[in-house]
């Protein structure tokens, strides 16, 4: 009983925090002008109250879904429309047709893709510039220009890109099958928490709507590496290879070091799995190993710490929560439904599926991350590609939410 009690415990909070977050998020979109006209250093006539257009579609969007949510727990929808939505919640497909359905979605989205890979960066993106000049003296970070420097300390970002320039004759193709990589273990990081195939499948689509992600999945200088890393080290841990997972996270952050923020996450989702205690603990030892290599080799000189450019500013922890909003405006998925589906997570999680509490805290986690790199330095811009991780939480949060009905 005071096992149920404790998980009930993490679930609210988990759930409450979550909210919270995804809330000043929501309200920093309705608002635009709410946090940096009261964070703004120099005087401004900006209107803090006044609107976006995203207001109304907001709030018809969380008004209605919450209501249909609300209406089916109750059963008080039409039975036309009832037993429409348990038949979604309870469909499933047979592992040959996950298969087949996978592969003919990830052939559609090759397809379309493949024209991207002979773009110039040069021509589409001004950082592809300071890419281009780093791996001119790769391996060497010795540079008068830091973000040159910085480019070379990502070892293995830095590695992957060489090959795929110097080997495979195209820099962008590695990159490439990385988002194609990382859309497959989005489904298989879905199907292993909602024990659904169909659920795997809506995950892939879901993903692949997003501009955010269709519009870097193929840029070098804005590859997917971490973000696959990352999502790999997750997936590991409730396989039989989970020893791999604290390895996996090592080359994530040293594929982009902006994920040390995510490590809290990895614990998080340790914790809620469904895997022995005794593995728990040494996954747990191990994380901890992990994260001392990690400080040492950033403390060593050779690596991602620049003392010069780290200060600790309250306002700019606030102005990174405008980032989200500002960036998902191609993406109205995420902006309408991310607060019905962190309920419908909560709802879930209180229904036995532990996880969905993993998939809020990944929620809340990529939502963090901006303004908690923003407070402590301003040597990184929050673009919109660094969204991409929250779009694959929210992604796997919807196959979940379409987990089978108990």
């Amino acid at each position: 009983m005071s096992e149920q009690i404790s998980s009930r415990l993490v679930t609210y909070t988990a759930f409450l925090i979550t909210l919270g977050i995804v809330g000043i998020s929501i309200i920093s979109v309705i608002f635009p002008a709410l946090i940096i006209s009261n964070t703004y250093e120099f005087p401004n006539d900006l209107d803090p109250f006044e609107t976006s257009p995203w207001t109304l579609p907001i709030i018809i969007s969380i008004t209605s879904l919450l209501s249909l949510g609300f209406l089916y727990k109750n059963e008080k929808l039409p039975s036309m429309i009832n037993s429409g939505i348990k038949f979604i919640l309870n469909f499933e497909i047979s592992k040959r047709v996950a298969i087949i359905s996978g592969i003919i979605i990830l052939g559609l989205y090759i397809g379309f893709s493949t024209s991207e890979l002979f773009l110039d960066e040069k021509n589409q993106w001004p950082d592809y510039f300071i890419l281009e000049e780093a791996l001119e003296i790769w391996p060497s970070t010795d540079h008068w220009n830091v973000y040159i420097k910085e480019q070379n300390t990502r070892y293995v970002r830095m590695i992957l890109l060489e090959v795929s320039q110097d080997f495979l004759q195209n820099i962008k193709l590695l990159p490439f099958a990385a988002s194609i990589l990382v859309v497959v273990f989005t489904a298989l990081v879905t199907i292993q928490i909602s024990k659904k195939r169909f659920a795997g499948i809506i995950s892939m689509i879901i993903l692949l709507q997003s501009i955010t992600f269709t519009d870097f999945d193929t840029i070098a200088v804005y590859e997917n590496f971490w973000v696959l890393f990352y999502l790999v080290s997750l997936y590991s841990i409730q396989k039989k290879w989970w020893h791999a997972s604290p390895f996996l996270f090592i080359l994530a952050v040293f594929s982009k070091a902006f994920i040390v923020t995510y490590f809290w996450m990895n614990l998080f989702y340790i914790y809620r799995s469904d895997i022995p205690k005794k593995t728990k603990y040494m996954l747990f030892t191990s994380y901890a190993v992990v994260i001392g290599i990690i400080y040492w080799i950033f403390q060593s000189g050779q690596s991602i710490i620049y003392d010069d450019v780290v200060r600790f500013e309250f306002n700019a922890f606030l102005d990174g929560f405008t980032g989200w909003g500002n960036n998902m405006q191609l993406d109205p998925l995420a902006i309408l439904c991310i607060v019905p589906l962190v309920v419908g997570l909560f709802v879930k999680s209180l229904k036995g599926i532990k996880q969905a509490d993993s998939i809020l805290i990944l929620i809340l986690g990529t939502l963090l991350a901006g303004p908690l790199i923003s407070f402590v330095t301003d040597f990184y811009f929050i673009l919109p590609y660094r969204f991409i991780p929250f779009i694959v939480a929210m992604a796997i949060g919807i196959g979940v939410f379409l987990s089978k009905e108990n």
